[in-house]
């Protein structure tokens, strides 16, 4: 597996890891921060955090894929808090000059099903439901903010989204799965 190489200090196995997920890591993050720049901010943050805390990855808690999205999830998120205290001042001019690889037609493939199908998902959900799922995971916001912003009390807001996790969960049951690429390396 990818993850215990990473763990073993194997870069090229990061590198594998890193071009295998990065076109999924990318599209989490600038649906949530919604900014081109900083969703590349996330994506390098992500990965170095993934190196460092490749010991940290529990099997028996989801694939290194959902490990990975959820590291994703986590630093936009915080990335979008942190932009809501301190603003940007200024642009990095040398952001732009930073070259980045395509991910291949079959990783965008992937990640485009992928979409689909959360998408789907969601649809399928109540429109309080949804809506709490959203302010939550894609708008960066607490129990404790939605409650606020909805004026509905924090434990309606909390029994919602874990009725709506739920549901998710069993829909998205078949994205659990590891992705292909990653299987291969389990044969070696």
């Amino acid at each position: 597996m990818l993850v215990r190489r990473m763990v073993a200090g194997d870069q090229s196995a990061m590198a594998e890891f890193y071009d295998q997920t990065s076109a999924l890591v990318f599209s989490l993050a600038l649906r949530i921060v919604a900014d081109h720049g900083a969703a590349e901010e996330v994506l390098l943050d992500v990965y170095a955090q993934a190196w460092h805390q490749a010991g940290a990855y529990q099997p028996s808690r989801g694939t290194p894929s959902a490990w990975l999205l959820n590291l994703t999830r986590c630093r936009a998120i915080d990335r979008l808090r942190a932009g809501r205290r301190t603003p940007a001042t200024e642009q990095l001019a040398w952001a732009a000059e930073v070259a980045a690889d395509a991910p291949s037609p079959e990783a965008l493939s992937a990640a485009a099903e992928h979409c689909r199908l959360v998408r789907q998902a969601l649809a399928t959900l109540s429109a309080e439901l949804r809506e709490v799922i959203d302010l939550a995971y894609f708008g960066g916001l607490s129990h404790s903010e939605i409650a606020d912003q909805l004026g509905q009390p924090l434990g309606t807001v909390k029994t919602r989204i874990r009725t709506a996790m739920m549901r998710l969960r069993n829909l998205l049951a078949p994205l659990n799965a590891p992705l292909p690429l990653l299987e291969k390396d389990r044969s070696r």
